[in-house]
């Protein structure tokens, strides 16, 4: 059983509000609606595997500071990609300041940096903030360019 809270989100569809699990199998979806749900939660490194790693989707990591204005800016063009592309990818946003394992595995060198990982694998990274077309476009680029190397 999982320890990580789940996150209230609004469905962009029909407006109730759900509650999204950190971890959990498949894709969230409205309890109203059946719409796909955007699935945005936090991680850290104590939970990062369970909530990361094991997801069967493509995850977008934000590895992320407090501190850092770049960060507080490309935060919302995230969150309108994964709500764009709800049901296609699951965002996870990592404190870097609270989880230094995390920030050093990655080999974090500027915030924000945006990882795209499939399987717990990093298949695409980018570091600096961007705007939410230029960063759907990315997403969609490095899964499109995974579903394609693996057929």
């Amino acid at each position: 059983m999982s320890t990580v809270q789940a996150t209230k989100v609004t469905c962009p569809n029909c407006g109730r509000a759900n509650r999204v699990p950190a971890v959990a199998e498949g894709r969230p979806t409205c309890g109203n609606c059946k719409k796909p749900l955007p699935w945005m939660v936090d991680a850290g490194d104590d939970d990062f595997t369970e909530v990361v790693e094991k997801a069967t989707l493509p995850v977008v990591v934000d590895l992320w500071a407090t501190w850092c204005g770049p960060c507080r800016m490309v935060s919302p063009a995230l969150e309108q990609v994964a709500t764009d592309l709800a049901g296609t990818i699951k965002l996870v946003k990592v404190d870097i300041d609270k989880n230094p394992r995390l920030a050093q595995r990655f080999e974090v060198q500027a915030v924000p940096t945006l990882l795209v990982l499939d399987k717990g694998e990093t298949i695409a990274r980018q570091a600096g903030a961007t705007p939410a077309p230029a960063l759907r476009r990315w997403v969609e680029q490095s899964i499109s360019a995974r579903k394609e190397g693996s057929t």
